[in-house]
């Protein structure tokens, strides 16, 4: 079975609300093997809902719809598709019924308009509203089936879940499972990673793999789908090692981790410390650092000492440093890992500082990055990055960065 999502809304054209729906919706049909191959959102116009009801059944079996179910005239969804499949509208009375008692318990008087709220259409399986007043409907019309949610995500989940979502089992002559499993992997570009996986790429079909990149990071979607939820999560762990083989030198977790939720992770497992000195990032470093549950455990402090004077006043660099080299250098980089790591008594010390733009600093064009990384009973390293893109890109990527080299440091613990 394919389906179609039809969000049903002035508001959501305008950007007035986020149409969250369609991705709660999307998720709980995968889950049993309802494939959604389109979103679609329409505003409160009789005509371009007529539209969409006939382009979304050129190309799906199920058509569920959100929004458009109360008491105002701009609530259309129902009386457009009752027309469109001749089933005339008819009152539900437990509907009818639990409305008027609501009214009479909060004592606020019932415009005749909320009476429209109990309408369904005539032989629909009529679904309960526990959470407000408009009923749902599921109803089957020659080949394809119509289901009527609210708009309020507060009432359709519930509805979907524990009304509509059976009702779909018992329509499904099969149940699929279909599982998902998400790799992101850092220092690797989405094209690079795609020539590693060609011959699995061009040759996918279940599970089927889905590259995406965004924000200086390329994730990986395994996605496979079987009568038996073991046997598909055993087709995604078949993929998952393959694709490990090739290029797992630059995956770090899975789905929804973060560099930074990792990095946290790997300090607490070695039972190590961590401080920083932050130049170019302002303290975002930390920031994401200590967004992590627990992070006092692991992270002693950091200062910010985005100006020079700073940096000689709070991380003692020396002022012969700053002169010959520049704020923007590896010595300076390294002095301050270092420093900062002995003020503060930690194991790492890690320092940012460089040109994020979008004007050159001290020569050096936007985007040019010092990280410096010192370890207790280690020497010292330094890392050169050239970034393109915003000023706050370049900040967000050098974060990454900075836990991308202490994740493979840490990584040669001992």
């Amino acid at each position: 079975m394919n389906a179609e999502i039809i969000a049903v809304g002035s508001e959501l054209l305008l950007g007035q609300i986020t149409n969250t729906n369609a991705k709660f919706l999307s998720q709980q049909l995968a889950e049993i093997g309802i494939n959604v191959y389109y979103h679609t959102v329409v505003g409160d116009n009789k005509e371009r809902l007529i539209h969409a009801i006939r382009e979304a059944e050129s190309r799906a079996d199920l058509l569920i719809f959100t929004g458009g179910l109360g008491p105002t005239k701009d609530d259309l969804t129902k009386e457009t598709i009752s027309t469109h499949i001749g089933r005339p509208l008819v009152y539900d009375q437990a509907a009818l019924e639990s409305i008027e008692n609501y009214f009479a318990k909060t004592r606020i008087t019932m415009t005749p308009n909320n009476r429209k709220q109990a309408l369904v259409m005539e032989k629909s399986v009529v679904l309960p509203n526990d959470y407000g007043m408009a009923p749902g409907m599921l109803v089957k019309k020659n080949k394809h089936a119509y289901i009527l949610l609210p708009g309020p995500p507060r009432e359709m989940q519930p509805m979907f879940t524990s009304y509509a979502r059976p009702e779909l089992l018992n329509i499904l002559e099969k149940v699929e499972k279909i599982e998902s499993r998400v790799l992101r992997f850092f220092g690797i570009g989405e094209s690079t990673l795609e020539t590693e996986l060609e011959d699995l790429l061009i040759a996918q079909q279940n599970p089927t793999l889905a590259p995406l990149a965004g924000d200086g990071e390329v994730t990986l979607r395994i996605t496979a789908k079987h009568e038996s939820e073991a046997a598909a999560l055993q087709m995604i762990q078949q993929a998952e090692e393959e694709v490990l083989r090739r290029v797992g030198e630059y995956f770090y977790g899975y789905n929804d981790t973060t560099l930074a939720r990792e990095l946290a992770v790997h300090l607490k497992k070695h039972n190590s410390s961590i401080a920083a000195a932050e130049s170019l990032t302002g303290g975002l470093f930390q920031s994401e650092l200590t967004d992590v549950p627990g992070a006092s455990s692991f992270f002693s402090g950091g200062i910010v000492c985005y100006s020079n004077e700073a940096k000689k006043e709070l991380v003692k660099v020396k002022e012969e440093t700053l002169a010959r080299y520049g704020a923007v250098s590896a010595e300076c980089a390294a002095e301050l890992a270092e420093n900062v790591r002995r003020l503060l008594g930690a194991e790492f010390g890690i320092s940012f500082t460089g040109a994020a733009g979008p004007e050159p600093l001290e020569g050096h064009p936007p985007g040019t990055v010092w990280i410096g990384l010192s370890r207790k009973g280690k020497e010292t390293e330094t890392f050169k990055l050239s970034l393109s893109g915003s000023r706050a890109g370049v900040r967000k990527r050098a974060v990454k960065y900075g836990c991308h080299y202490l994740l493979a440091e840490l990584s040669q613990k001992t």
